[in-house]
This record gives C-alpha cells, sequence and structure tokens, in this order.
C-alpha cells in the first residue's frame, strides 16, 4: 500500500485551539507536524472561518467577545504555514497498525498516513436527547445553527426557537440576535435555582462569568423570551409542506405553544471520542461530563504510548483549556521523544487546566442534562434517525431480550449501525437504556467506536491511497 511519508513526524488530528497550539510547541521546538482538519480552514468550531472566498467579516461580528482569541488562535496557525504539513479538508476516518486511514474530501481520494506520536485533538459535537418531530426539515442541533451563521452568513430560519441547555444555547441566541435574527425564544431545561446554586462555583471565573450574564441581560434588553425550568413536548410540523411551524413545551404548570420556522436544539456538549476508542485508549466512566471518557493523565497522556488527547475531545472544558491542553499535550510528546522542553511552563498549564475544572463542575451544576428525559421520551420518538429505530424498539428489546448493555442493545435493535455510527443517537440510546433498565448510566456502557467514524463514499474505503493527498 502507498504511504503519504516515510517520515514518522508527530501527527495532530484537530486544528481548533487545542491542535494549533499543539502545533506551534512542536514547531518552536524544530519538528514539522502533520496537521489533519476536516475543516477548509483552521479554528475549530468555536473559532470557525468562513471560505475565503466569501466577504470579509470582522473578528467583532463572527465571534463577539473572543475576537481577540480566535484572531490570536488564527494568527497563531497562519504563522507556522511552511513549517507543518497542514492536510485540510481531510477526515480521519480509521486508524489500526500505526496508521491513520484519510479522506480529502474535495478530490474523493484516499491516503495512509504513518505515526509513531500523535495528538488527537478532535473537539466535541452537540449532545443530541431529541423530542418528536426532530427530523422535520427546519431542526438543527445549535452547533449546526452556529456554523450556518458563522460559515455560511445565513440563519436557519426567519423566525428561530432555540432549546436544550449549556452555555452554548444562550451564545448563540445571542450570536442570532446580534445577527439580526429573530428569535422568538430561548426555551432552558435548567431552572433558575440551578444557575443560582451554581453561581459561587462559576465566580472563579469571574470574566467568562460575567460574559455569560451579559448574553443573558443583552437578551432580555433586546426582546427575546427567555424561559427556564421548561420540558421541551415536541416540534410542530405542517403534513402538507412538511416543515417546521412551531414548538410545544410544558413550563412546569402547564403546555405552552410558539410559533417559528426553525428550531436549533442541544444538551451542551459531548467529546468527540470515536477516534482515542479506534486507537484502542482506555475509557472510563466520568459523572462530570455523564459519558464515558478516555483516560489521560495531567500531561494528555493516553493509556496509549504515542498517543496524547487534548481538547474538548478528552472532556469539555472549553477553548481556553483546549489551548492549555494542545500546548501541554505536545510538551508531553516532546519530552516523550527525547526534547528538553521548559519544566516550569508545563507545570503552569497544569495548574492552570486544574483550576479551571473547579468551573467547569459549577457549569454542569448551572446547565444539568434532563436526568428524566427517558422517562417522558415517548414509545414513537425516533431516536436513531439512519436506522429508524424508536424509543418503543430500543425498549422492547430490553424487555424481551434482556439488553442491559450498549452493544448488545445495539445487536438487538441496530440502534448506532447507520451512517453516523452512534455519534447522534448515542447519548440518548445510552439513559433510554439506563431506564428501562433501572440501571445505573456508566453500567449500561458505551458503543464501541468503529470505522469509518463518519460517512464516506463505500467505494473508497476499497481503493488504493493516493501519495501525499492532501498535502
Amino acid at each position: 500500500m502507498t504511504t503519504s511519508s516515510p517520515a514518522l513526524q508527530p501527527v495532530i488530528v484537530g486544528a481548533g485551539p487545542a491542535g494549533v497550539r499543539a502545533a506551534e510547541a512542536l514547531v518552536a521546538h524544530g519538528l514539522r507536524p502533520v496537521v489533519i482538519d476536516e475543516a477548509s480552514r483552521a479554528g475549530g468550531q468555536i473559532y470557525r472561518r468562513p471560505p475565503a472566498s466569501m466577504a470579509e467579516r470582522s473578528a467583532q461580528a463572527l465571534y463577539g467577545f473572543e475576537a481577540r482569541r480566535a484572531n490570536a488562535v488564527h494568527a497563531a496557525f497562519d504563522s507556522m504555514q511552511g513549517r507543518i504539513d497542514y492536510r485540510p479538508n481531510s477526515l480521519v476516518w480509521n486508524a489500526q497498525g500505526g496508521r491513520l486511514d484519510v479522506l480529502h474530501g474535495p478530490t474523493r481520494s484516499t491516503a495512509s498516513v504513518p505515526y509513531s506520536q500523535l495528538v488527537v485533538a478532535t473537539g466535541a459535537t452537540d449532545r443530541v436527547l431529541p423530542v418528536p418531530g426532530w427530523t422535520l426539515p427546519g431542526v438543527y442541533t445549535l452547533g449546526g445553527a452556529q456554523v450556518a451563521l458563522k460559515f455560511q452568513g445565513c440563519a436557519i430560519g426567519e423566525r428561530v426557537v432555540l432549546m436544550g441547555t449549556g452555555p452554548l444555547l444562550y451564545l448563540v441566541a445571542y450570536q442570532y440576535a446580534k445577527a439580526g435574527a429573530k428569535v422568538a425564544a430561548v426555551l432552558d431545561t435548567a431552572r433558575l435555582a440551578d444557575q443560582l446554586a451554581a453561581t459561587p462555583a462559576m465566580l472563579r471565573q469571574p470574566a467568562v462569568f460575567a460574559k455569560g450574564v451579559y448574553y443573558v441581560g443583552w437578551l432580555r434588553a433586546h426582546g427575546v423570551a427567555l424561559h427556564s425550568g421548561v420540558r421541551p413536548l415536541r416540534v410542530l410540523g405542517d403534513d402538507q409542506e412538511s416543515r417546521v411551524t412551531g414548538v410545544a413545551w410544558h413550563d412546569g404548570r402547564e403546555e405552552r405553544t410558539l410559533a417559528c420556522d426553525a428550531v436549533g436544539f442541544g444538551y451542551a456538549l459531548r467529546s468527540e471520542t470515536q477516534l482515542a476508542d479506534l486507537l484502542g485508549c482506555r475509557f472510563d466512566f466520568a459523572p462530570l461530563h455523564r459519558a464515558h471518557l478516555p483516560v489521560r493523565d495531567a500531561a494528555g497522556r493516553s493509556s496509549v504510548q504515542g498517543v496524547y488527547l487534548a481538547g474538548d475531545g478528552a472532556g469539555i472544558m472549553g477553548a481556553d483549556a483546549a489551548e492549555w491542553a494542545g500546548e501541554r499535550a505536545a510538551l508531553a510528546l516532546l519530552a516523550d521523544r527525547g526534547v528538553a522542553v521548559d519544566a516550569s511552563r508545563a507545570a503552569a498549564l497544569e495548574r492552570k487546566l486544574h483550576k479551571l475544572s473547579a468551573f467547569r463542575h459549577g457549569l454542569e451544576r448551572a446547565f444539568p442534562v434532563p436526568n428524566d428525559w427517558a422517562a417522558h421520551a415517548p414509545d414513537e420518538l425516533v431516536v436513531c434517525r439512519c436506522e429508524n429505530i424508536t424509543a418503543g424498539t430500543l425498549r422492547q428489546s430490553v424487555g424481551e431480550n434482556g439488553a442491559d448493555e450498549m452493544n448488545r442493545l445495539k445487536a438487538l435493535s441496530r440502534v448506532g449501525m447507520g451512517r453516523c455510527q452512534g455519534r447522534m443517537c448515542g447519548v440518548a440510546a445510552a439513559e433510554i437504556l439506563a431506564h428501562a433498565t433501572g440501571l445505573p448510566l456508566q453500567q449500561v456502557g458505551r458503543l464501541r467506536g468503529q470505522a469509518p467514524i463518519k460517512p464516506i463514499p463505500i467505494q473508497l474505503a476499497v481503493r488504493e491511497p493516493a501519495e501525499g493527498v492532501g498535502a
């Protein structure tokens, strides 16, 4: 099989804040890492840049309070051109035998990239807990709604409702309203009491806390209706035109409805861990994140020699922490390579990350994932869109076949066997399984990672890869 290069320079997967700072540290020590990223331009989701062909919009317009940090990350990456082997528009869809299988999207060609040291900075995606009607055209995840605004310069609808919980809920609402879109309402499943109880912990990061307070205040001042402690019931649709016409929710006293033509929803973020799984990293259940996550030490070393984990792909900690973790992982990689590094800098980065963990606990207290979601999910609710598997089918697999573990449930029901490989439905399926069996969430396990991590054209999986594709 043809390979991309015999020289085993360090490889970084992901060019968000973690990947950029990891690359910067490696370049500063004389290495030329390979940087593989799905996007066409570096920055990740949080600092996503529009296509170069689009009319330039100011950083302030795109990133608001984060404009300075976004500019710094972009500038750091741009300054490394010529000193890194940068491969944009490239999806790592498999890993085995010390090689990454990579699909270059524009040319639909594959390459095999060898590695001996690898920094996994795959980031995060939306945590999806569906409601009836979520398959209607016009329903997006919060992250998808944000991509439309940042990358494509458009809103998902003319009258938008945003619902779920987490800091991203209010950030997207602010970004949409600031851009001139009509935000009909923000529906937050978290209660005001949750946020008040979490305030002491969140005050450990006063600047970040102040930004969140500002977003809420700005939205209220500009007439956006904010509802807390709600339970989303369904997305309403027009049977004739198959489109969103509104949402229904329960406010604790009664059912309410509101007209809209688009919905963005999500319950904070979840780590993209499939690549770490294929690499053989050990996982443990992390109660803070309500998920099984790959294990890493304070420096970012995983349980697999030569594999380092950084950023939200190993646990949701935010963009600032991702930058610190990316640099720290790179310093660990260098030290393991026998390169002298600044021990005081490494220790300072670890202290910053440790200090931020208390704030992170506060955020989870302020915006808890609703632990009663599965109890209210009706049997007819489609959980797995790829295979059209309903909550009732999952419960039937438990009741009739004794399924009590996620991979057993997958084998019996086909949940997670479709194009997304459980990336979208896995969280919801685990919640339903735990509720149906009465077992703790950590005990029902997780779907094992399978290649391809994300959809690829099936014929490309068997083609001989092209030399140096995406270089």
